[in-house]
């Protein structure tokens, strides 16, 4: 069976205001790729290998001849990061809440998984979790 090469990642998410979508995510802690940002777009940095693209919702609709739902009614995805830690589950969720995030589901305690969640400015649903990855090499 032949291994799969490693892939890079960029998720495009549509955004009403660059601006403010930008200071809230730098105030998660993410950096940006500034040679991928202008008045329509930003690199949002999430590792070296994965990146979200947010675009202005004007400039979202040239690359698709459908149409744009609206986040905040509708479900186009689910965004899941990882974390370190509960702690670092807990401080990028009250961080986002207190960037002007909105709550999403309750949260998630499985004891080996934790997690939280939130809806951004623009209502894209994001996940935080963090999985105990040595409960899962345990036996059942």
């Amino acid at each position: 069976m032949t291994v799969a090469q490693p892939r890079m990642l960029f998720v495009n998410l549509p955004v009403r205001d660059l601006d403010k979508s930008v200071d809230f995510f730098t105030r998660l802690g993410f950096a940006f790729d500034p040679r991928f940002t202008d008045e329509n777009a930003t690199c949002m940095i999430l590792s070296d290998q994965a990146y979200v693209m947010l675009l202005v919702e004007d400039f979202f609709k040239t690359f698709t001849t459908k149409d744009v739902c609206d986040a905040t009614t509708h479900t186009e995805a689910i965004l899941a990061l990882s974390a370190g830690g509960r702690a670092q589950v807990d401080e990028l969720v009250d961080e986002a809440l207190a960037a002007g995030a909105s709550p999403a589901n309750e949260p998630v305690d499985q004891g080996f998984m934790y997690g939280r969640s939130f809806q951004d400015l623009d209502g894209h649903l994001w996940e935080v979790m963090w999985m105990d990855e040595a409960a899962l090499e345990q036996e059942p």
